[in-house]
């Protein structure tokens, strides 16, 4: 599994205009999944999420985790992280999951972090999402487990 997650202050997404998700403070976190990947790469990706220390303590240090501050996670489905594009200028997307490996464990990843107590909220997977998101700091994590 591939993770982009990001620190934010609010994130929303919509589909086709229809507002589907939104978290006030959290991690929005954008997740791929490859075809080597396992419910243990679930559970792996989960912990992670839960116990990542990117918020900032009383000192300015960031010493907290999306859990610690009572924080929300949005969890989008985004197979193009394991876009490669190393040969010419057109990506390829055979290092992602098909969508029947895919979906099953985007979901258990959801429902493993909120296992940890973490609110938790879904895109709605291969749709054409937007996503509106105001990050804070920015901070930026990439995570392959």
């Amino acid at each position: 599994m591939r993770a982009v997650i990001q620190r934010v202050k609010k994130t929303s997404l919509s589909v086709g205009g229809q507002s589907i998700s939104e978290i006030e403070g959290g991690l929005a976190v954008y997740l791929a999944v490859s075809p080597a990947d396992s419910e243990k790469s679930a559970a792996l990706m989960a912990k992670k999420i839960a116990m990542l220390r990117v918020f900032e303590d009383g000192q300015g240090k960031m010493n907290l985790s999306v859990q610690d501050v009572r924080g929300e996670v949005l969890l989008i489905s985004q197979f193009t992280l394991y876009g490669d594009c190393s040969h010419g200028n057109r990506p390829s997307f055979i290092g992602a999951a098909r969508p029947e490996q895919a979906q099953p464990l985007y979901e258990r990843t959801a429902e493993a972090i909120a296992a940890y107590g973490i609110p938790v909220k879904t895109g709605v997977f291969g749709a054409d999402m937007q996503i509106e998101q105001h990050n804070d700091g920015p901070v930026t994590i990439l995570y392959d487990c």
